[in-house]
């Protein structure tokens, strides 16, 4: 139950010994990190017994599981600090007790009751968040509300080409509901195959394409959510000029102003036609230009992923010292070949080296690779004694290179500060006409016991250098109890006092997610 707790994958994915060994020295010579002989993860302390449990109505009896593995894994996200507290089995903030209800009148029914009973209620969904958001820190027995069992394809309207999906659905489930209609959401976050569409919209999660529609917020047309104060559901419309939008105050919510139980979504056919290419730019500060004239320019890659030669080099893409482009085209039915060589010569004339193009080369796919694979490999990391974490923002371009140039002074310094150094490298997920999502990985030294306290320093130093610089908190993680400080810095506040006062109105008990955004 061990790797349940803490683990991304299933039993069959937790790190084998003889992969740790063979892992070990190749992390030393790519990152210069000096590993540790691997930990071996500690069986779950015992937990305090449940308080809620014997004040449940009998209706929410059968929905409940006061198991203390259920308890301790919903008082987990997926975040570095929550794999090091898994790992050492010391879950300091589990559940209370977790619901899991089965259709909206029981979610109904476990609002009444929280509400009454002064229960902290959590939404939980896949458990990914990277932020805090599912972690109930410093509330009184708190409750999980997994939606688990709230899923699959409830709906398909194929004139206007939308699905209806319950909250509860996971990525890999929604896209095989929807291959049968010949239909995808072309929605991939790196937590896809844990992650829910009810997590999706309650995040604001972006996924793994960088230009168009990509955040969630461009796929909703409708969002339905359950409050202590009645149902919140928006009108089915392609767009809308009435005012300020129902659906924009839930995106991004967590859980705090309703449980979302369902929405609908837009579709489309899956692509056709698939292109792929890999530059080289002799800088990352160089291929960031190029990037910026290629999208000012008109274009918008699929994928627009620019590495710097640092992550490059570890991640197999390019081991040339000089920064990837990892490009991609999709077409619905047109032949990509004119676009892939009007894209191409742009590239050139941009200053940039083509190192492969046309095909899904050893590059790209080596690229690919470590981001899908890169949960399981923190977890390796993370047992041969490596601190690594990331965090991500969004800023304009005005401001794009010295944010990049002041985030990664202050967090080396922080990482030279305490853990003895380490390496930061950055790449660009998501690229604008005004701006770029740059995205930071750290790798570094961890003094065993210490971790937790390590990533709190250097995580605060990297937040007030990235809202120093003009960047915003996240531009994708969202914000839930690890960013909230710098959340109530980055929001103005007429809009703070607007968001506690609609909180108030729907959650007048305040039992939905204290802590996160508001309260």
């Amino acid at each position: 139950m061990t790797y349940a707790v803490w683990g991304w994958g299933g039993p069959g994915d937790a790190p084998r010994p003889a992969d740790l060994a063979a892992l070990a020295p190749l992390v030393q010579e790519t990152t210069g990190v000096v590993v540790q002989p691997p930990e071996a993860p500690a069986p779950l302390a015992e937990l305090p017994p449940s308080r809620r449990l014997a004040g449940l109505p009998p209706a929410l009896r059968p929905l409940a599981s006061d198991e203390p593995a259920d308890r301790a894994r919903h008082g987990l996200g997926r975040s570095y600090r929550d794999l090091v507290r898994g790992v050492r089995g010391s879950v300091q903030h589990p559940a209370d007790l977790v619901l899991r209800p089965r259709t909206e009148a029981d979610v109904e029914a476990a609002l009444d009751w929280a509400t009454a009973a002064g229960a902290p209620l959590v939404p939980f969904g896949g458990g990914s968040s990277v932020v805090g958001g599912v972690e109930p820190v410093g509330l009184d027995a708190p409750v999980s509300l997994d939606l688990e069992h709230l899923a699959g394809l409830l709906d398909v309207d194929p004139a206007s080409r939308a699905v209806r999906l319950a909250a509860g659905t996971l990525g890999p489930a929604a896209e095989a509901a929807l291959r049968p209609h010949g239909l995808t959401l072309r929605f991939y976050p790196q937590s896809f195959e844990r992650s829910s569409v009810g997590g999706w919209l309650a995040t604001r999660a972006a996924g793994h394409f960088a230009t168009g529609p990509t955040h969630i917020d461009d796929l909703v047309e409708s969002v339905r959510a359950l409050t202590p104060v009645g149902p919140w559901e928006s009108r089915r419309l392609p767009a809308s000029g009435a005012g300020p939008s129902p659906d924009g105050m839930l995106l991004g919510s967590e859980g705090t102003l309703g449980v979302i139980t369902a929405a609908w979504l837009r579709a489309q056919p899956r692509p056709a036609h698939r292109w792929a290419a890999t530059l080289a730019a002799p800088t990352f500060a160089a291929g960031a230009q190029a990037v910026r004239a290629l999208l000012q320019g008109g274009f918008a890659p699929a994928t627009c992923r620019l590495i710097d030669p640092a992550e490059s080099a570890l991640s197999g893409t390019l081991a040339t010292g000089e920064a990837a482009l990892v490009l991609g085209l999709e077409s619905l039915g047109a032949p990509l070949d004119a676009a892939a060589a009007q894209l191409l010569e742009a590239c050139r004339d941009a200053g940039l080296r083509v190192v492969e193009a046309g095909v899904r080369g050893s590059s790209g796919e080596a690229w690919r690779s470590t981001f899908l694979r890169a949960p399981y490999l923190r977890e390796s990391l993370l047992l041969l004694g490596v601190l690594v974490e990331t965090f991500e923002t969004a800023v304009t371009w005005d401001r794009f290179e010295g944010l990049v140039a002041a985030v990664t002074a202050a967090v080396t310094d922080a990482l030279r500060r305490v853990c003895g150094g380490g390496t930061v490298t950055c790449r660009l997920t998501h690229v604008y006409p005004d701006g770029a999502a740059p995205y930071f990985t750290v790798l570094a030294p961890a003094r065993r016991g210490h971790e937790v306290a390590q990533w709190d320093e250097v995580k605060a130093a990297a937040s007030e250098a990235l809202l120093a610089a003009g960047g915003s908190i996240t531009h994708h993680h969202a914000v839930g109890r690890d960013h909230r400080p710098w959340y109530d810095a980055q929001r103005p506040e007429p809009f703070a006092a607007a968001l506690a006062a609609a909180k108030r109105a729907v959650d007048p008990a305040g039992v939905l997610n204290p802590g996160v955004l508001v309260g």
